[in-house]
């Protein structure tokens, strides 16, 4: 990724002497914890190996800071970052250390002792509300630790929090991690010059938080396919009879105004072919296919999409140069739902190891990638869903808007 383009305003960690100087680096380290407190999926952790690996090879000093859940300005003991830290000093093969807090003088006499070739995890930053709140004296005390911030967790890029934009103010030069620049490198691509034809698949539950991302890929895809919960709003507004189907009844009028835009723009807009209903939600339940002409039997809800709506979205991913999926195209974390999800992901890997460029878009479509055993064969899997979409909704991240402008701080 040297010399991306879509940092020539921006320094990143490669325009930075870091020889001997103590690194705060942001991480996004929330990853998910089993019932017994140990993490369950290390893809975060993995992914910010690279920039604390450069930072210890140029001797520098990592002083890590992250959130893990919401404890709401809280001391809980059971997000702890210590489960992190575990796995972290695993994977990097070299001791890694817990504060007991993020900030205060025990903390200071942690980082004073510090020598190169050693790491510090800084404690759950999300245990002090000030945080969240961006307040300023606890973004100058997490930026005393340091002589150089990095941020490379672009999950929370989107967020104006202390540990991500307000120590900034405290703290030059502020430039962006590996990870951070790779994200914004793909993300960049993707809005500015994707190679066509250039599809976006677009599922999840809820239309609302993705009414702008809809309406700013209209300009730039070729297609937009649609699936999940999400869909059957769509069909709600075509009039089509849903059962017991999530849908949202504020938005129907939204997306009939973005089919009639994707109408105008040339753009194909493809919903389900067919449907499998259920029952009820739960493994188990007594199953049937629906064709998008008929109505769904009362006491059903749609679960997952149809075996023709799959053939049909694979022939598309199959033709495309460029593929963004964001939200699964069911319930796919019941089993016997799960099956259009795991096709999708599979056809998306395969255009993937025929040269298209495919992106995905964080949270649980990442989750679904590891389901259909497809991980390794795509191009770029987002570590912050949230993120990626204000991205693509076109919205400034400030998180990047805050590290420091080229020319200026230079290390």
């Amino acid at each position: 990724m040297a010399g991306s383009r879509y940092f020539e305003n921006r320094m990143t960690l490669r325009d930075v002497d870091l020889s001997g100087k103590r690194v705060l680096v942001r991480v996004d380290f929330n990853v998910p914890l089993g019932k017994n407190g140990e993490v369950t999926d290390d893809f975060r952790i993995r992914s910010a190996l690279p920039t604390i690996r450069h930072i210890l090879d140029s001797g520098g000093i990592p002083i890590l800071v992250s959130h893990l859940g919401r404890p709401k300005g809280k001391v809980v003991p059971g997000l702890s970052l210590e489960p992190v830290r575990k796995v972290l000093e695993e994977l990097l093969g070299v001791k890694v250390s817990l504060a007991p807090d993020c900030v205060g003088e025990e903390v200071g006499k942690m980082v004073a002792s510090l020598r190169a070739g050693e790491v510090l995890l800084l404690e759950n930053s999300r245990f002090h509300v000030e945080e969240t709140e961006n307040d300023p004296a606890f973004s100058k005390q997490l930026a005393s630790l340091a002589d150089v911030f990095v941020n490379d967790a672009f999950g929370t890029a989107h967020r104006a929090h202390a540990s991500t934009e307000g120590v900034t103010h405290y703290l030059q030069p502020a430039v962006a991690g590996f990870l951070v620049e790779k994200e914004i490198e793909f993300f960049g691509r993707l809005m500015t010059d994707p190679p066509k034809p250039f599809i976006a698949i677009i599922g999840g539950a809820k239309i609302a938080g993705k009414i702008e991302v809809l309406k700013n890929l209209l300009d730039r895809v070729d297609a937009l396919l649609i699936g999940g919960g999400i869909a059957n709003t769509f069909m709600k507004a075509r009039g089509r009879e849903i059962g017991n189907s999530l849908y949202e009844e504020s938005t129907v009028g939204v997306a009939a105004e973005i089919m009639e835009l994707a109408r105008s723009k040339g753009v194909d807009l493809v919903l389900p072919e067919d449907a499998v209903v259920a029952d009820r939600v739960e493994q188990g339940a007594t199953m049937a296919v629906v064709a998008d002409d008929e109505p769904v039997p009362k006491g059903y809800s749609i679960v997952d999409v149809g075996g023709r709506t799959v053939v049909r979205f694979i022939s598309l991913i199959g033709r495309s140069s460029t593929i963004f999926w964001n939200g699964p195209l069911g319930v796919f974390e019941i089993e016997d739902f799960s099956h259009g999800t795991v096709e999708i992901a599979r056809a998306v890997a395969t255009a993937s190891e025929a040269g298209a460029i495919s992106v995905i878009g964080g949270g649980d479509t990442a989750s679904a990638i590891a389901v259909a055993g497809v991980t390794g064969m795509i191009t770029h899997i987002s570590t912050g869903g949230g993120a990626s979409l204000e991205f693509v909704e076109g919205r400034e991240l400030p998180g990047i808007a805050a590290l420091t402008r080229k020319g200026k701080g230079q290390a």
